[in-house]
């Protein structure tokens, strides 16, 4: 009797562990276009926005193990998405920071001389550099430090506001700039 018990409760157990997969698959599903939009805000391209979702999407389905009952799985989803995003970042910069190292740099230097002679280039790089200047303090001093490299909590240390406000300044920056320059976007 004990035992038949055991088994009922072992075999209805795996039944729950299996609709519970079949579940998480449906609902990883239903949240994909809410993914897509993520990861299109995150590379600003179509394409990579494509791979990053697949490759979350991905490491979502292997890991679902890990994943917590009662826990919100957008959010979830989003953190491994912003995870890989880091990730692929911080490894492409430091491939650049190899590059720069390589011996044989002729030709990137032909490729740097030719867009510092190409006179469209330096019109459009003065007519940038010309709409962020016209940015107000507000807005010019958090953007540049981003351009420049700095995070979001450094920024927000060195100018005494909150995280938020950083981020939401760079933003307008960018859709200023993104107005003042739609000229400029279509011409490339």
């Amino acid at each position: 009797m004990y035992i038949n018990a055991f088994l009922f409760a072992y075999l209805h157990s795996v039944k729950s562990i299996v609709m519970s997969h079949a579940e998480f698959e449906a609902q990883l599903c239903n949240l994909r276009s809410s993914l897509e939009r993520y990861a299109l805000s995150l590379t600003m391209n179509k394409d990579d926005a494509g791979d990053l979702l697949q490759e979350t999407i991905y490491k979502a389905l292997r890991y679902r193990d890990s994943f917590a009952e009662n826990t919100n799985l957008l959010s979830w989803t989003f953190t491994i998405m912003r995870n890989i995003f880091i990730n692929n970042y911080r490894k492409n910069s430091r491939l650049a920071k190899n590059l720069d190292f390589n011996k044989d740099t002729t030709f990137l230097e032909r490729q740097i001389e030719t867009a510092i002679m190409n006179p469209d280039s330096a019109y459009s790089v003065k007519e940038i550099q010309k709409a962020v200047s016209e940015l107000s303090d507000e807005y010019k001093i958090p953007f540049n430090m981003h351009t420049e490299g700095y995070k979001y909590k450094e920024i927000a240390d060195a100018l005494d506001i909150p995280i938020g406000s950083v981020k939401s300044r760079i933003f307008i920056a960018r859709r200023k700039l993104m107005t003042r320059l739609k000229e400029y976007s279509l011409r490339s």
